[in-house]
């Protein structure tokens, strides 16, 4: 697949660090709101970033794995209910983006119902739910291209809006086994130490889903070459369709905010596929679900947050986001010693 990622450019690094570093205050001493500064200046290669329009996309799909009753306490029609929850305004990133001041999008990837049209919808289904990985492929190739490229577009779509800032989340019974099966393929880790309880199943469902994962894994494994393959096998429409939607986004030098467990699976999978993606990436907070730490620590990532939040939906996101637009105010607008008159050390 053709993407056009380059590594941000170094070139104001250390204008932009100077600039953090004599702000009125002991060097380093806003922490990781310094880091991110000198992040976003120099994704958008300048020494005064700007937010624009921050959006967030919550991509949802279903997932045939999710009939067998095998990965989840919920049923399959919980991910169509959660959407209407979306539309209605009653869900937390709902409560979240509102406070925030964040835009939000809603996308139907591959959700196993029809919606009415909506001014947060986004219909771009690619199918209603994806097949049961447990007996084939989870999509076909096309299907899978079909949904990298609505990705692309939806990205696309909202930079040419204005937006500079887009950030990811999801919704999608039994999506936390897709993600468990494309971290185990993408970071090499066994199973048993990428799966967590999702929804919130007990130990004996727990372990009913290590046993499920393990054999589809073992199923699949021998027919996967590619990063693509991965996803063909074991992604859900709405993974795949944020993996295209992120490369998209790092390809026009947009500020990607990565929410948790789920949305950094999409992640494993475009770092696979272009590695500079990472430079455009905020990890935005740690989830409790036991596999996300690991992810992290695989990405060298470092999360703003970590409040033992395991939402999804773009949560994470919604939340980090005033320490994010705190970083590029302080640069903007923090006085230095300079021109406050303030003697330095």
């Amino acid at each position: 697949m053709q993407t056009n990622i380059t590594s941000v450019s170094k070139e104001l690094e250390s204008q932009i660090q100077e600039e953090i570093n004599f702000k009125t205050k002991p060097i380093g001493a806003l922490g990781s709101l310094e880091n991110i500064a000198l992040q976003i200046g120099l994704i958008q290669n300048t020494l005064t970033p700007q937010i624009k329009q921050p959006t967030i996309l919550v991509f949802a799909g279903d997932h045939g794995i999710a009939k067998t009753n095998k990965v989840s306490p919920y049923p399959q029609e919980v991910t169509q209910q959660m959407v209407l929850n979306f539309l209605n305004g009653g869900a937390a990133i709902n409560v979240f983006c509102k406070q925030n001041n964040i835009d939000l999008k809603v996308i139907d990837a591959g959700v196993n119902a029809d919606f009415e049209d909506h001014p947060l919808l986004s219909k771009v289904k690619i199918s209603k739910g994806t097949q049961d990985y447990s007996l084939s492929k989870a999509m076909t190739k096309e299907q899978c291209e079909l949904a990298l490229g609505k990705g692309r577009q939806l990205a696309r779509e909202i930079f040419n809006g204005g937006c500079n800032v887009i950030g990811f989340g999801e919704m999608g019974i039994g999506n936390t086994s897709a993600a468990s099966l494309l971290m185990s393929y993408f970071t090499k880790t066994p199973i048993e130490n990428c799966v967590g309880r999702g929804t919130g199943l007990n130990d004996e469902g727990l372990n009913t889903k290590i046993k499920t994962l393990k054999e589809v894994y073992n199923f699949h494994t021998n027919d996967i070459k590619t990063p693509i393959d991965a996803l063909i096998a074991f992604g859900g429409f709405e993974i795949v369709m944020m993996c295209g939607a992120m490369l998209e986004a790092a390809s026009l030098k947009m500020t990607l905010l990565i929410d948790g467990f789920i949305v950094t699976s999409a992640l494993l999978a475009a770092n696979s596929i272009a590695p500079n993606i990472l430079d455009y990436c905020i990890f935005c907070h740690t989830s409790g679900e036991q596999g996300h730490k690991k992810m992290l620590q695989f990405l060298n990532a470092k999360p703003l947050l970590n409040i033992g939040m395991r939402l999804g939906e773009g949560t994470g996101c919604a939340l980090a986001f005033p320490l994010i637009e705190a970083s590029v105010n302080f640069l903007n607008n923090m006085a230095t010693f300079k021109s406050a008159n303030v003697s330095e050390a």
